[in-house]
């Protein structure tokens, strides 16, 4: 299990261009982790350099969204650094619609 109890977000030009390209804003992002039905899994094929992570839920206005994100530890603060974020497709809206009703039965 992830510990996502954090104090905060790490934002930078980098992160936060690279998730806006995709239409999404940091407050969207921060609301996104602030809910309690994220769903996270580890991103070993991505987690070379520092441990990557793949979380699912939705937006505030209720679309499905897919973030990949990093925890750091800055300043003596556990972090949450969002690498990309965006709206899931459509394909994978539908297969997250069916899941997430599994779940619910």
């Amino acid at each position: 299990m992830i510990n996502l109890q954090v104090n905060g977000f790490d934002w930078d030009e980098g992160n936060r261009e690279k998730c806006q390209k995709h239409g999404l804003s940091q407050k969207e992002i921060e609301y996104f982790f602030h809910q309690h039905e994220v769903l996270v899994a580890p991103d070993p094929k991505h987690s070379d350099e520092e441990e990557r992570y793949l979380a699912i839920g939705r937006s505030k206005k209720h679309k499905p969204m897919f973030v990949v994100f990093t925890l750091r530890d800055v300043n003596g603060e556990r972090l949450i650094r969002p690498i990309s974020a965006r709206y899931m497709h459509e394909k994978e809206a539908k297969r997250y619609e069916e899941e997430s009703a599994k779940i619910e039965e």
